[in-house]
């Protein structure tokens, strides 16, 4: 390969990075509390820009076409990098690009989602048996109200994929994506920690474990604009 013909690689791969980033960053979620109820959806419930968020304080029928269009996001930029014969590490790390816009979206100063929808797509597009995976993870994490079992689950992807033969890509899948998932929950759309050291720490462990906090869930995602600090 020529030096010039490397140069237009990195500028196309880097090209291909931006547009994964964007069309990640276009909050859907946000968008269907505007256009359906006139409501910030930041404002609301844990304050992720969020399916879960759009089912309590939106619509549910809006999680539909709200979660398909964010697995949309996950799953076009690692397709497109596969049909430019871009090798697995390249196409996902388009896909990771999709889900850092998603959780930080350049049009909502930054503050966004949890990233698991456009995960969904990214592996649809490089291990589709993680899809049902993961759906599982999050549905008994909900009934449970235990966003930690989402996570155990993320963790143990490739423990599933060894099992079903599934690529090497996926162990890098879960790596990424486990360390996107705890920066995000502790970062939580840059809401202030408590001053107190003690309490400081404990939410610090709820946002990890929990996702939240405080301890009650319910009340967590029921919370409105008055109730926000």
């Amino acid at each position: 390969m020529s030096e010039m013909t490397q140069f237009w690689s990195i500028v196309g791969f880097a090209f291909l990075l931006l547009f994964g980033y964007l069309l990640g960053s276009i909050p859907s979620g946000y968008l269907a509390g505007k256009w359906i109820k006139g409501i910030d959806l930041r404002n609301y419930g844990s304050g992720t820009v969020s399916g879960s968020m759009v089912w309590e304080h939106v619509a549910k029928w809006a999680v539909v076409p709200v979660g398909l269009f964010d697995i949309f996001k996950g799953a076009l930029p690692v397709w497109l990098g596969l049909r430019l014969g871009l090798r697995e590490v390249a196409a996902m790390l388009l896909g990771f690009a999709a889900i850092i816009g998603h959780n930080w979206p350049v049009y909502l100063h930054f503050h966004g989602g949890r990233g698991f929808s456009p995960f969904l797509g990214t592996l649809l597009a490089l291990f589709p048996w993680g899809v049902p995976i993961i759906l599982a993870g999050l549905g008994i994490g909900n009934v449970f109200g235990s966003p930690a079992i989402p996570l155990l689950v993320l963790i143990s992807l490739p423990i599933f994929a060894a099992l079903l033969n599934g690529p090497s890509i996926v162990l890098w899948l879960s790596v990424g994506m486990t360390v996107i998932t705890i920066v995000k929950r502790l970062e939580a759309n840059r809401r202030p920690l408590p001053d107190d050291p003690l309490e400081r720490r404990n939410v610090i462990l709820r946002r990890i474990f929990l996702d939240r906090d405080i301890q009650d869930h319910e009340s967590w995602i029921q919370r409105e604009p008055h109730q926000h600090n």
